[in-house]
C-alpha cells in the first residue's frame, strides 16, 4: 500500500524520551541477579548509564557499546533473556515512565493514531516495555539466534538512519503516510528520524538536537514527571483497539493543531 494515501502514526523513540534511563541498562541488574552479567559488566553498564544520562553519549560512544553489548551476549540463551524480561519488566521500568509521554501517547491513541516505539535497544526489552505503554509496534535491535543463543551477530542495529528504513518499510506494510505522521526523540542522533515526518518534536533534547530543532523551528518539549502507568492508558483489546482505531479518523492538519494545543496545555515546552 502506498504511503501518500495512507494515515498518519505516531513514533516515539524510548530512551529519555519515554523513559528517564537506557532502557537496556536498566535491567543490568536483573540480568546479573541470573547470572547473566558479571560483576565488571554491572559497573561498565553503571557507568555506561551516568553517561547517557548526562548527555555524553555520543555517536561514537553508543557505537562502543553496542559493540560491548554485542560481544557480552554472545552465547547467552535467548529464551532465558526474554523470561528475565518479562519477570523484572513492571519493577524497573513502570517507575521509569514519563508522565507526559504517556499523556501524548493516550492522545495520539484517542486520535486514532497507532503508536511505534522505536529504539536501539534489543527487541526482547523494547516488544515487552510497547506492549505494556500500549502501543501498536515496536522498531528495535534484532539479534541472532543460533539454537536459541545468541550467535553475536545483529541483524538489524535501529540506530539512526537505520531507523527511518525500518520506519518506511512499516509504512509500507500498515499504510501510513509518513508527511502526516509525528515523530518524538531526545538525541541528535535521530534527527533522520524526524526529518522523516511531518511532525517532528524534540523531547527534552540533547545540544545537537536542540540546535537542529531551534534552526527548524520544530517544537521543543520537556518530560520530567516519571511515574508510575495508569490503567487508563492499558488497550482492552487488539479488536477492540482496532474498532477505535477505525472510528477516529482525522485530516493531518487538524490533528497537528489538536496534538500541539494539547502538548501546549499538558508539557512545558523548554525556554531556548
Amino acid at each position: 500500500m502506498s504511503t501518500a494515501a495512507g494515515r498518519p502514526a505516531a513514533f516515539f523513540d524510548l530512551d529519555k524520551t519515554i523513559i528517564a534511563r537506557s532502557s537496556t541498562l536498566a535491567f543490568s541488574k536483573s540480568l546479573f541477579a541470573e547470572g547473566l552479567l558479571s560483576r565488571r559488566s554491572v559497573l561498565r553498564s553503571a557507568y555506561a548509564q551516568l553517561v547517557f544520562s548526562t548527555g555524553g553519549a555520543d555517536h561514537d560512544m553508543l557505537e562502543k557499546m553496542r559493540k560491548e553489548i554485542s560481544k557480552m551476549v554472545t552465547g547467552w540463551e535467548a529464551q532465558a533473556v526474554r523470561q528475565i524480561v518479562r519477570e523484572a519488566l513492571y519493577e524497573v521500568i513502570e517507575p521509569l515512565v514519563y508522565a507526559e509521554a504517556l499523556e501524548l501517547i493516550e492522545q495520539h491513541r484517542e486520535a486514532g493514531n497507532d503508536v511505534i516505539i522505536v529504539s536501539a535497544s534489543g527487541s526482547e526489552m523494547v516488544e515487552p516495555i510497547a506492549q505494556m505503554l500500549g502501543a501498536t509496534h515496536a522498531i528495535a535491535t534484532r539479534l541472532e539466534e543460533v539454537d536459541g543463543r545468541y550467535s553475536g551477530r545483529i541483524l538489524q542495529y535501529c540506530y539512526g538512519p537505520n531507523k527511518v528504513t525500518a520506519m518506511r518499510e512499516l509504512a509500507e506494510r500498515e499504510g501510513y503516510d509518513l508527511s502526516r505522521s509525528f515523530a518524538y526523540s531526545d538525541s541528535q542522533t535521530d534527527i533522520p528520524m524526524l526529518e522523516a515526518v511531518g511532525h517532528p518534536f524534540a523531547v527534552n533534547p540533547d545540544k545537537g538536537l536542540r540546535r537542529r530543532a531551534t534552526e527548524e523551528g520544530w517544537p521543543i518539549l520537556t518530560f520530567e514527571r516519571p511515574t508510575a502507568l495508569r490503567s487508563r492508558l492499558m488497550p482492552e483489546s487488539t479488536t477492540g483497539k482496532a474498532m477505535a482505531l477505525g472510528g477516529l479518523a482525522a485530516s493531518a492538519s487538524l490533528l497537528a493543531l489538536g496534538i500541539t494545543a494539547a502538548l501546549r496545555r499538558r508539557a512545558r515546552p523548554e525556554t531556548l
